[in-house]
């Protein structure tokens, strides 16, 4: 049986939430987004949590920010629509300030800890809620909130926005100001590049290729999975893979198909999310996954571009032959969705994302995002370094997580429907008793064994 969501206390706020300004003048202009950065599919904030043994003194923290804040001015300006071109964004640089909200709950690091493998719906008290933030563009691009726990732990959650910065932007942004923190007097590590023009769109437009990412359709005439699943009860599942699980999967498609750990496990999870959700054979199904395409471009865009440099991947087949082939079929769809993403194809998607009509087409995907591999793990504010690195919560969207202290390791985390919770992850682990029974050895994730009767608990 799955185990109801263990609440957390209310966060007590002893002083209302401040505003950190760069600490110098910084210059003061409209930052024009890329297409890659205003499309809807982004207009929300990548969600952070931090969970630290210590309390980091606020002060240097504050300072640091400050101090990072003039290089990374458009962070502590302001979205707003364009007024020159409908339904374009552009940030505008006038320095703020970033919202930084304290507050203490009365829980341990260790208690927290137990608790940090399925967000639910109280994590959300951990990040300060801006008031007056009715729409997405009233909330200020950074927000951020420092909670003192009992005891001496600390969790630090940032709200930073996915149209101003990408995975690998964040990251960059994150390790910058806990280099700051750290070690105050030496300089941050990367300089970040703000200009979005490295991206722009064509004159004219030259949409060369076919992008089954997208839809320019306003309503979905066919099924729309996403919408279904939304209409239900949600349920976070969590399943660590190790280096031996994904090793196993792996195995599955050698010797005669080479693969990546993240195209055998990205594989593996579209397969069985679909399985687990029954849905028609005929239907056609489509797995969306993120892919830096920062060096794939000519010419690559420099280093430190912390704007949206990524893409998403399209495999696509029917459920039928995802359902019926082995996992080497749906390793080769990824493969040759991530082989398509040539300069000439991303230049062709931007192009495309002239037209705001067109939207990502969510209605029978499951998207997969990347964590795992930006070191958003590695963060050190100078007491150590985190003993958990998540989101704030889970949602419909897979996540591939790192795993503290496993560098080779990938935790899954996808909300989905209740009553098909066991069932996905019955999906998820029986490839480990089939190579048991093979001769090969057992692990059990997360404490997990896949049985004839669906998930036994340990």
């Amino acid at each position: 049986m799955l185990n109801p969501p263990e609440e957390l206390p209310d966060c007590l706020y002893a002083t209302q939430p401040t505003l950190i300004r760069p600490n110098t003048p910084t210059p003061k202009h409209c930052l024009t987004l890329s297409n890659l950065d205003d499309q809807k599919f982004l207009r929300f904030s990548i969600k952070y949590l931090y969970l630290f043994k210590s309390s980091i003194n606020l002060d240097a923290m504050k300072y640091a920010l400050s101090k990072l804040l003039v290089l990374y001015y458009p962070l502590a300006g302001r979205l707003r629509s364009s007024p020159d071109r409908d339904q374009k964004l552009e940030v505008d640089c006038n320095g703020e300030g970033a919202v930084f909200a304290e507050a203490f709950m009365d829980i341990t690091a260790d208690q927290f800890l137990e608790l940090s493998d399925k967000p639910n719906r109280s994590w959300k008290k951990l990040l300060y809620r801006v008031e007056g933030g009715l729409t997405f563009l009233d909330i200020p691009p950074l927000v951020v909130q420092v909670t003192n726990l009992r005891f001496g732990g600390m969790i630090l959650c940032t709200a930073i926005n996915h149209c101003l910065c990408d995975g690998i932007g964040t990251s960059q942004f994150l390790k910058a100001w806990a280099h700051l923190t750290a070690k105050p007097d030496l300089p941050s590590p990367i300089s970040p590049v703000h200009s979005r023009h490295v991206l722009r769109s064509r004159n004219p437009p030259e949409v060369t290729f076919s992008h089954p990412q997208f839809t320019v359709n306003k309503e979905n005439a066919h099924v729309d999975v996403l919408r279904f699943l939304q209409s239900q009860p949600l349920v976070p599942t969590s399943l660590t893979f190790t280096r031996s699980h994904i090793h196993h999967l792996n195995r599955q498609c050698s010797p005669s198909l080479k693969c990546t750990g993240f195209e055998a496990l990205a594989a593996h999870t579209w397969r069985a999310w679909v399985r687990s959700l029954d849905l028609s054979p005929s239907l056609n199904i489509k797995l969306l996954f993120s892919v830096n395409v920062r060096r794939r471009l000519k010419p690559e865009t420099p280093q430190g571009y912390y704007g949206n440099g990524f893409v998403l991947g399209c495999a696509q087949t029917t459920v039928k032959d995802l359902v019926s082939a082995n996992l080497h079929h749906g390793v080769k769809l990824v493969q040759q969705a991530k082989a398509e993403l040539s300069d000439d194809y991303v230049r062709s998607m931007v192009d495309l994302l002239e037209d705001k009509a067109v939207k990502t087409d969510l209605s029978t995907s499951l998207v997969i995002s990347q964590w795992a591999k930006l070191g958003l793990e590695e963060l050190d504010f100078g007491e150590g370094k985190a003993l958990h690195m998540g989101p704030v919560t889970s949602d419909v969207y897979c996540l591939f997580l790192p795993v503290i202290g496993d560098v080779g390791a990938v935790r899954v985390l996808v909300s989905v429907p209740e009553r098909v919770a066991e069932k996905f992850g019955y999906c998820m682990t029986e490839f480990l008793d089939k190579e048991f029974n093979n001769g090969g050895e057992h692990h059990s994730i997360n404490g997990y064994h896949a049985a004839d009767n669906g998930i036994m608990e340990y």
